[in-house]
């Protein structure tokens, strides 16, 4: 059952256990493989605490939300102590404050959906998880934007420490998604294409790498900008074969890039409107475009022409869903971690362009998220 982490951090408050001070007194002789803060405590005899970026209503987010001190709870028998280290904000993150998002959390709630912890203490009846191991969330809902939490061992999966700070921390959502959209839905071979929008966004980074990978050719639509180049240039760094304005997608000139490369199996949409509409259009026959986002906030149109004499597939992803389908299943989840982690092991895929912020500067990373045609990710330091 999904449930906010601050549910579960109120769910049972005791005076500070001997072996929750130990961990914290531990940790602050030996800091974390990154360049992460210590534990901060209220001192005396309390309940330990946080600090967390909280909001008690919907709403904007730079007005809402506020760095507050949360209660932690004692760690139960299959439970884990873990301190954040990085968490990132995501348009689903601030889709979730505003109240717009496909799932909401009683309120009030925590920020953040995606991150990357370590484990300071297990109960004694975990058996996956130890001490100095990094942790993602499993799930969606845990809020992310905390220093310290206390969770059900369930709640989270072990990832490989010795990878970057910030691949770990942007790990489960947008490779996942973009490892999803390019095996569930059309039979990539090597010497295929794809055509997506949005590709500077982190599933199009994402997207571009995995594909890059695997010898499947990316055909990346952005919008016009005033670092066209220079967007052009860091994507093609990490792999995309073109990038073309949204734009040309429209000029007869598009015809002279088909010539090179053959028509895309698959089309991914993160944008909607007529955006969708321009890159479904260069589908060759039988193909599938998939959407996955919307920040157009415009509804998709599919001409009939497309359906009868291309017989095209339209269909729909949210990394989310799929997560909770195959959750009986953790080898499936396991495995697709394993392989996104090799490939950041061998420098095919990095963590998107990103900008590390601290905690306590949440204000500025948030209205940076918000701006339009900023290509860096905004990343919380715990």
């Amino acid at each position: 059952m999904w449930l906010p982490l601050y549910t579960v951090c109120l769910r049972r408050q005791t005076s500070c256990r001997k072996s929750f001070a130990a961990a914290l007194i531990n940790l602050s002789r030996q800091r974390a493989n990154a360049n992460v803060s210590n534990f901060s405590h209220s001192a005396g005899l309390s309940a330990p605490t946080c600090k967390a970026l909280q909001y008690r209503k919907h709403g904007d987010p730079c007005k809402v939300v506020q760095l507050e001190d949360v209660d932690l709870a004692p760690v139960g028998d299959k439970d884990v102590l873990v301190k954040m280290l990085a968490a990132p904000i995501n348009p689903s993150d601030i889709n979730m404050i505003q109240g717009t998002y496909a799932i909401l959390p009683d309120l009030p709630a925590v920020g953040g959906n995606e991150g990357v912890a370590q484990v300071v203490e297990v109960g004694s009846q975990v058996k996956s998880l130890k001490t100095g191991d990094w942790v993602i969330p499993r799930d969606a809902g845990l809020g992310t934007w905390r220093t310290e939490a206390v969770l059900a061992e369930s709640d989270v999966i072990a990832v490989p420490n010795d990878i970057p700070l910030l691949s770990a921390a942007t790990l489960g959502v947008n490779p996942c998604t973009a490892f999803r959209l390019l095996a569930d839905f059309e039979n990539l071979k090597p010497g295929d294409s794809v055509i997506q929008n949005a590709a500077n966004s982190g599933v199009g980074q994402a997207v571009i790498q995995i594909a890059a990978a695997r010898g499947i050719k990316t055909i990346n639509v952005v919008r016009d900008r005033p670092q066209f180049t220079q967007l052009s240039d860091s994507l093609t760094a990490i792999g995309a074969a073109y990038v073309i304005r949204e734009e040309a997608l429209r000029q007869p000139t598009i015809k002279e890039l088909f010539k090179s490369c053959p028509k895309p199996k698959l089309a991914l949409n993160g944008v909607g409107g007529k955006s969708a509409l321009e890159i479904l259009r260069h589908l060759q026959v039988g193909g599938s475009m998939v959407t996955y986002g919307g920040m157009a906030k415009q509804p998709v149109t599919v001409p009939v022409s497309a359906l009868i004499f291309k017989d095209v597939k339209v269909r729909g992803f949210w990394v989310t869903q799929w997560k909770r389908d195959h959750s009986h299943d953790g080898k499936i989840f396991r495995s697709m971690l394993e392989e996104l982690c090799s490939l950041i092991q061998q420098g095919k895929l990095t963590a998107p362009a990103s900008a590390e912020v601290g905690l306590q500067d949440y204000h500025k990373a948030l209205d940076c998220a918000m701006q339009p045609f900023i290509s860096a990710k905004q990343v919380l330091i715990m």
